[in-house]
């Protein structure tokens, strides 16, 4: 089964502050250990909404909105696409992350699955 886990920014993310050495040599060696194992499938964090833009639909009119975006929280800041057998494996490594990254929201989803794959 593959899941995608997704964290989102505060606010300190969104403005462009790198985390701290110690987490950044976590996070690595948290990535290597997935890597290693099977489990990370590919994974990668994204920049501050400044340097991106948002596709509004309506009404078939597409309006774009270019960053930033109000309310960093609802942001996601990167994701990673795991290979595990359950979603408690997934979400097991989705707390590992939080208490590895700090961060303070992070989903965890089944990715679909198309008929033949």
């Amino acid at each position: 089964m593959r899941y995608m886990v997704m964290h989102y920014e505060d606010d300190a993310m969104e403005a462009g502050e790198p985390p701290s050495a110690e987490t950044i040599e976590a996070i690595g060696s948290f990535i290597t250990e997935l890597s290693n194992s099977g489990v990370l499938l590919t994974g990668e964090g994204v920049g501050p909404s400044s340097q991106g833009a948002r596709l509004t639909v309506d009404g078939g009119h597409i309006t774009v909105t270019d960053g930033p975006f109000a309310e960093a929280k609802e942001l996601i800041a990167g994701f990673a696409i795991l290979e595990v057998a359950s979603k408690e494996e997934a979400i097991e490594y989705a707390k590992r992350w939080v208490n590895i990254a700090g961060v303070t929201k992070v989903d965890v989803r089944l990715v679909a699955e198309m008929p033949g794959d």
